[in-house]
C-alpha cells in the first residue's frame, strides 16, 4: 500500500515539476470550469443563453480536449515542437473565442450592432395567422441585452477575461516547453 501512496506522491509530483504540463492542465480545469458554469447558468438558474452565447462556447469545445491531449503529451515528454503547436492552437482558440467576447460585450453595451437573428425588431408579421399565434410561437433570446451582471461585467465579457488568462497560461506553457529542450 505504501508503494500505491508513493507512486501517486511521485506522479503528483512529476505532473508539477513539468510547468508546461501544468499550464495544459490549468488551462484544461479553467476551460472545463467555465463551460460547467455557462451550462449552470443555462440549465440550473434558467438563463437560456442567446445565439452569440453559443458561438462563444464553441472555442472551449476545441480547447478542452486539446488541453488535456497537451496535458498528457507533456506529462509524458512528447517532442518540444508537438507541444508548441498544440500550445499554438490553444491560444488561437482562445483568442478567437476572445474576439467573440469582445463582439458580445459590444452589442450587449450597443457600440455596434449585432446579428439581425437574435437583436433586430420583430417584422413581418402580416405573412399569415393571427398576430397572437404568431408572437406565441417567437422565443428569441436578445443578445443585445446582458442577461446577469456582476460587477458591471457581463458573461461575455467574463468569457474575454477567462478567454485572455488562458491565452497567457498558453502562452507560459509554450515558452517553458521551449526552455526544456
Amino acid at each position: 500500500m505504501d508503494q500505491a501512496i508513493t507512486r501517486r506522491m511521485t506522479w503528483v509530483d512529476r505532473l508539477c515539476a513539468d510547468r508546461s504540463a501544468l499550464a495544459a492542465l490549468a488551462i484544461f480545469l479553467i476551460s472545463t470550469a467555465t463551460i460547467l458554469g455557462a451550462w449552470f447558468f443555462e440549465f440550473v438558474l434558467k438563463f437560456p443563453p442567446c445565439e452569440l452565447c453559443l458561438e462563444e462556447r464553441l472555442p472551449y469545445h476545441v480547447v478542452i480536449p486539446l488541453s488535456l491531449l497537451l496535458t498528457i503529451a507533456a506529462f509524458v515528454q512528447a517532442p518540444q515542437k508537438i507541444l508548441t503547436v498544440g500550445f499554438v492552437a490553444v491560444i488561437v482558440a482562445v483568442l478567437c473565442g476572445a474576439a467573440l467576447g469582445i463582439y458580445h460585450a459590444g452589442v450587449e453595451w450597443h457600440f455596434w450592432a449585432g446579428p439581425t437573428a437574435c437583436t433586430g425588431s420583430l417584422n413581418n408579421l402580416n405573412t399569415g395567422g393571427s398576430i397572437l399565434s404568431q408572437l406565441q410561437s417567437i422565443n428569441v433570446v436578445r443578445c443585445d441585452e446582458a442577461a446577469w451582471r456582476f460587477l458591471g461585467i457581463s458573461l461575455a465579457g467574463y468569457n474575454v477575461l477567462i478567454c485572455l488568462a488562458m491565452a497567457a497560461v498558453a502562452f507560459y506553457g509554450m515558452m517553458t516547453s521551449r526552455n526544456a529542450s
